[in-house]
């Protein structure tokens, strides 16, 4: 298999666990940098080329598209699908994963269970959209963010209140969720590769924070799901159409629910604390799941 890695730098993780996985397995793999990937789109087929070359002949694309490039990067993408290229996560779903609103929606029409969440935009609702969430506190999240950023605790309605307005004043895109207290700080990434899930880590967030991600500090170990967190993270990821996802839940007393799916899952926590070996499961479903691969209407050179 000739695979492709759509990653910003070479050196991160993540990226290179990958890189090292395809080799190890034989594959043939080449890191891109997506912001150097340029494209011709024409109805007579597609072209796409990189630092003055042709990108030709890969029979899968991994992507690992960071948040600050979701439009650029998903473009590309879909450019390497439309020239008959293979990925586990298609433009599509990842633009999908990357809407919180719009994730939430579609998973919430499938009956999958999440915290209350409530959207509105413009200010004099905001009273009467902070009743049909229920009393504080309420969690506020930017509607495109990631790694913690941009998600906020108000633990009085008036807190709540103000920081919708701010964000508005901000012209922001923005959710606000119930608070599960019982969660304690603490959430679930379960990593989800095709219809399994291989790793799963408990994250609790350090004291004084109620975010649990790695990179605000929180701490995390390998823990295994229960059968229920399984068929949630499983199903959430089918949804939204990704083969790979990290999805996120919270442990409530009315069971697991879904925070997050997040597209571009990082490796360095989940096998750290699950002493999985994540990035070779990814290379073992991307070579099963790649199928022969089809005449593709790139343009050629007569």
């Amino acid at each position: 298999m000739k695979l492709a890695i759509l990653s910003r730098n070479s050196s991160l993780y993540s990226t290179r666990r990958l890189v090292e996985a395809a080799r190890e397995a034989g594959h043939v793999v080449r890191v891109l940098d997506p912001l150097r990937c340029y494209m011709r789109i024409a109805s007579e087929g597609f072209a796409m080329h990189y630092k003055g070359k042709p990108l030709t002949g890969f029979d899968a694309v991994l992507p690992r598209i960071g948040a600050s490039v979701t439009r650029y990067g998903s473009a590309v993408l879909r450019q390497f699908e439309l020239m008959g290229t293979y990925t586990p996560n298609p433009s599509d779903a990842i633009l999908r994963a990357r809407d919180k609103l719009r994730a939430h929606q579609l998973m919430a029409a499938e009956g999958i269970r999440m915290p209350v969440t409530v959207f509105g935009d413009n200010p004099d609702d905001t009273s009467d959209l902070l009743k049909l969430l229920g009393p504080s506190p309420h969690v506020i999240k930017l509607t495109e963010s990631s790694q913690g950023a941009g998600v906020i605790l108000a633990e009085k309605l008036s807190a709540s209140r103000g920081i919708t307005e701010a964000l508005r004043g901000l012209y922001a895109n923005f959710l606000v969720q119930e608070f599960i207290a019982e969660a304690k700080g603490a959430d679930l990434r379960c990593f989800v590769v095709g219809d399994k899930v291989i790793a799963a880590m408990r994250r609790q967030a350090p004291a004084g924070e109620f975010r649990s991600n790695l990179h605000r500090g929180g701490s995390a170990v390998g823990v295994k799901a229960s059968k229920a967190e399984v068929e949630v993270a499983v199903r959430a990821t089918q949804v939204l159409g990704l083969g790979v996802a990290g999805v996120d839940l919270i442990r409530s007393d009315r069971g697991p629910l879904v925070l997050e799916v997040n597209a571009s899952p990082g490796l360095e926590g989940i096998e750290s604390a699950s002493k999985k070996d994540v990035a070779g499961e990814i290379v073992r479903f991307v070579a099963q799941a790649c199928p022969p691969k089809k005449p593709s209407r790139t343009v050629r050179k007569k």
